[in-house]
């Protein structure tokens, strides 16, 4: 008897994978694959489209060849902020241009004199001012710099809709993707902003379709119920969601660390987005406020050169249980969270530390954690106040970092601090947000492990 499936295609900027989940959301089969990067005209790296195509449709044989496996849905998870223009026939007409990219002084002046100034665009797009990394500059630019080829584009679709694109031979938006530091959406009139309808882009953003609704595929055959695709920031956040209806915070640590409230939806000020705050749309077309911390780049590249310093080697930080006899080192004689809010923002820079001022690895890396954890409380404060939360979740790298996770039980006294474990969160939302349409068991109620942490410290 064929186990019924649901395949998720989860892109990330390095590793491709193919998940098949069962009807428990138990992962029954992985493939995972790397593509060398390409190059644009420009000589900039940025992903090779051809490659992840062709991938998709080997990766989908390769399933089907299986006698074991019954695929009843398809859905895709993508990283964000990355445009593919494609022709009246879905066929890319230029690179998938890398999100890192420059962008073009002069364009970017142009374009918010225009409209109204940086700080006026970015309260009513919930967007930074972050260059390529707004989806929609990469439009404006395409229109100004590549007339040629602007010209032959039919629809830009973010990449979760190009990956779903070349399954039902449809081309849609999602709202999850425009909802994303594109500069597209006005959050305040929840529709797209007036400077799309000025530059005439609208009818260049394929229709919006919902991220838990389906179409049918047309490869391999037309058996297959799939999804739009969602971004992976957004797809993350779905079982939590589906799971837990008192308000919480998602932490998802990774490179960067994104404190996400889906419970605050009062909108973006200037200050907040100064201090690198953004909104996210849910799939529901919700706004989630978020914060990033560039932390878990930060740990990798102290941890190397705590590494160097103290001749260890940099795996061994992966374990580091938790001293209290270290820490007290730094931790004030009353409450963690007044001594905090004494602080200024950027009050600890650990790449200035001199390593010789500690005895050794262990005690560098402590306090390396402690001002992590002082960044991260400024960080997830921004989303945190006035609201009702009663519980952190976090997730990634972070979750499994006991000193971290001690720490943070310390400021925020007053919340449930818990280490969330779920097998490939953004593959399971992707697979979860279609979930009526492909599962008739219920949702499980064991998809998130989780383990309280309570602060180690009395006195706070």
């Amino acid at each position: 008897m064929k186990i019924p499936v649901i395949a998720i295609f989860d892109i990330g900027k390095t590793n491709k994978k193919l998940f098949l989940f069962d009807e428990d959301y138990k992962i029954v089969f992985e493939r995972t694959a790397r593509f060398i990067e390409t190059k644009d005209e420009d000589g900039d790296t940025c992903e090779n489209l051809e490659s992840l195509r062709l991938s998709v449709f080997d990766s989908l044989h390769e399933v089907l060849r299986n006698k074991q496996f019954d695929i009843k849905a398809i859905n895709f998870s993508t990283y964000g902020a990355s445009l593919v223009y494609v022709d009246e026939n879905g066929k890319p007409l230029a690179p998938l241009y890398n999100y890192l990219k420059e962008y073009p002084e002069a364009l970017k002046k142009q374009f918010y004199d225009t409209y109204g100034g940086e700080k006026e665009i970015a309260v009513s797009t919930a967007s930074p001012v972050l260059g390529s990394l707004n989806s929609g500059m990469q439009l404006y630019r395409m229109k100004y710099e590549k007339p040629e080829i602007f010209a032959q584009v039919k629809y830009a679709l973010h990449l979760p809709q190009y990956m779903s694109s070349i399954i039902t031979g449809k081309m849609h938006s999602d709202i999850t993707s425009i909802g994303c530091h594109t500069n597209l959406w006005n959050f305040e009139k929840q529709n797209y902003h007036e400077w799309v309808t000025k530059e005439r882009l609208e009818d260049m953003l394929a229709p919006i379709f919902s991220g838990d609704d389906v179409m049918q595929s047309t490869f391999p055959s037309e058996n297959y119920l799939t999804g739009v695709g969602l971004h992976d920031s957004s797809a993350a956040l779905i079982p939590y969601l589906e799971s837990f209806k008192e308000p919480f915070i998602l932490l998802s640590t990774g490179t960067w660390c994104i404190s996400l409230n889906p419970f605050n939806s009062v909108p973006l000020t200037k200050e907040e987005l100064d201090k690198d705050c953004l909104c996210y749309l849910s799939f529901q077309g919700k706004p989630i406020k978020a914060s990033r911390l560039f932390a878990g780049f930060e740990h990798e590249q102290e941890v190397k050169r705590i590494a160097e310093h103290f001749e260890t080697s940099v795996g061994k930080y992966k374990t580091v249980k938790l001293d209290l006899n270290l820490l007290s080192e730094y931790l004030p004689k009353g409450s963690l969270v007044k001594y905090f809010d004494t602080l200024e923002e950027n009050h600890f820079d650990f790449s200035k530390v001199n390593l010789t001022d500690f005895e050794d690895d262990v005690a560098a890396y402590h306090y390396l954690i402690f001002t992590l954890v002082f960044k991260q409380y400024v960080a997830t404060t921004l989303v945190l106040k006035n609201t009702s939360v009663k519980r952190i979740f976090v997730d990634g790298g972070f979750s499994k970092n006991q000193i971290f996770m001690n720490l943070l039980a310390m400021v925020f006294p007053e919340i449930e601090v818990y280490a969330a474990s779920m097998a490939q969160a953004t593959s399971m939302g992707a697979a979860v947000a279609i979930h009526k349409h492909w599962n008739k068991k219920p949702l499980p109620t064991d998809m998130i492990a989780l383990k309280l942490f309570v602060s180690p410290v009395k006195n706070n």
